[in-house]
């Protein structure tokens, strides 16, 4: 496996070597466009350490071995919710302690509990654990002190991001006694007497990026100078702690249901990714296949891309595309990690797929379809199809047949901004919620942004017997560049009180 832009990472951050001239010291952000996570490699004098490695921990072995550095710690900034970790793996394979801020959880597997200032000799350099608790009790952030003795980088874990700060609802969710507004608060304190006392020129490093679930309002940037975040951070800007509260928790949108899981494995311990890999690369002909769905009860998960789905897929199939947000809706969709899984890809995306699904805790992938969907019609099998047709298709039909039943499951932040007129919200993220919406009788045609989402929602409601959903390809984009809509202005939410 090598780190890539399409799904295993891609390095955004280039070394301090190279923009220093430094002759021992790098970092290096790799981060992970599919998770909007960053993990970092920081390396001084032939020794490393990582930060928040991802689940599939070989890339950084190879990465260190390369460069003939020793990895010498394992650093979390806190119990990940929206990833499993690759802490515990990589640490029985390198030797590497896991480290960890303060914290009264019991953990599966051996770990140092730092505490609060306590320094780390990393070559010539040295890294600093600073406390911050509030986006989860044990929250920390690292300070990279460089070989010249300056602070030079502070790896800010969830605590800070570009642009926004760590969600604090989340620990609740694992410890009931921690409230949202309880949180908020240490996270108040935190970030005011913790990380603005720092220097303005120190460089911010953050786990996240735009479009992760462990906050709301982050940057696309992948890091910024701290005195920037001082004057453009909301979350940074003077206010009382009673606002700060009221600011932070504003907004928030319930999190995926997966999060407490993921929580609880990097707490408890998991399986060696080697293992999962192991049992879900098991290549299952047609007729092996089939038994395996008809025996386990497994979900047939396809990853093809949607519009190849809807031509052609094996029945009772779900569609979630290995070319979007694929771990955080299969999250979103599947709420139990034990749930158990079929795979349907394309030919040689198998490891991938499974490696994605581990990244969030699914560990339990039993095989995949081998040669793909072409194998299965090469033997005749029976194949469904959802009908998909064109912004132009979908205003025909309008014109010849009057008002037209058409859902859009967009969130409803998106749909509040712009949507057809007379269109039903019927968001994927609560899709329990919006099915009881559809009559079985009736015909709708379905569409979101750009067409991703919408073929997940029609290929579950498809499994679960709505067989009149009709899927508008291109989505709103299309619908709007087709100006043979109406569509709504900007409603605020506060005039629907």
């Amino acid at each position: 496996m090598s780190f890539n832009s399409n799904g295993y990472g891609y390095n955004f951050v280039t070394s301090i070597k190279q923009k220093n001239k430094r002759k021992h010291m790098i970092i290096e952000q790799i981060y992970t466009g599919c998770l909007a996570q960053g993990a970092y490699y920081i390396e001084s004098n032939g020794e490393a350490a990582i930060i928040d490695p991802l689940r599939e921990v070989q890339p950084y072995i190879e990465k260190a071995e390369r460069r003939g550095a020793k990895i010498k710690y394992v650093f979390e900034t806190h119990f990940h919710a929206d990833f499993v970790s690759g802490h515990q793996d990589l640490s029985a394979k390198t030797g590497a302690p896991i480290v960890f801020g303060p914290t009264g959880m019991k953990m599966g597997f051996d770990a140092l509990v730092a505490e609060d200032g306590q320094e780390f000799p990393l070559g010539k350099a040295k890294i600093r654990i600073i406390h911050t608790p509030g986006h989860t009790m044990e929250s920390s952030c690292y300070l990279l002190i460089n070989e010249e003795g300056k602070e030079e980088a502070l790896f800010s874990g969830d605590t800070l991001f570009i642009g926004d700060v760590g969600r604090p609802d989340l620990a609740q969710k694992v410890i009931a006694e921690l409230t949202q507004d309880k949180l908020a608060a240490h996270l108040y304190d935190s970030l005011r007497d913790k990380i603005m006392t720092l220097a303005d020129d120190i460089i911010v490093y953050p786990a996240h990026g735009a479009g992760s679930a462990c906050g709301k309002n982050m940057s696309k940037e992948n890091s910024d100078t701290l005195g920037n975040q001082k004057k453009t951070n909301y979350a940074l800007q003077e206010m009382t702690k009673e606002q700060f509260i009221k600011e932070v928790i504003t907004g928030l949108t319930p999190p995926p249901a997966y999060f407490p899981q993921n929580v609880m494995m990097n707490i408890q311990g998991y399986e060696s990714i080697d293992t999962v890999l192991e049992r879900g690369i098991r290549p299952l002909t047609p007729r092996e296949f089939e038994a395996a769905a008809n025996e386990t009860g497994a979900i047939l998960l396809d990853t093809r891309e949607a519009t190849v789905f809807a031509k052609g897929f094996v029945p009772n199939s779900v569609n979630i595309g290995i070319e979007g947000s694929f771990a955080v809706w299969v999250g979103a969709m599947i709420p139990d990690l034990k749930q158990e899984i079929l795979l349907i890809t394309d030919e040689g995306n198998e490891e991938e797929v499974i490696t994605r699904l581990a990244r969030v805790g699914y560990d339990h992938s039993l095989g995949y379809l081998k040669g793909g969907i072409e194998a299965w019609r090469a033997e005749g099998r029976e194949l469904d199809t959802i009908v998909s047709i064109t912004a132009a298709e979908l205003a025909e039909i309008q014109k010849k047949e009057g008002p037209l039943n058409i859902l859009d499951v967009r969130k409803n932040s998106e749909y509040l901004s712009e949507h057809v007129i007379d269109a039903e919200n019927a968001p994927l993220d609560y899709i329990n919620d919006s099915m009881a919406k559809i009559d079985k009788d009736k015909t709708y045609y379905v569409h979101c942004e750009g067409g991703y989402r919408s073929m997940v929602f029609n290929s579950i409601l498809r499994a679960r017997g709505f067989d009149n959903l009709i899927d508008v390809k291109g989505g709103f984009k299309a619908i709007k560049e087709s100006e043979k809509f109406k569509v709504s202005e900007y409603v605020c939410p506060s005039t629907l009180l």
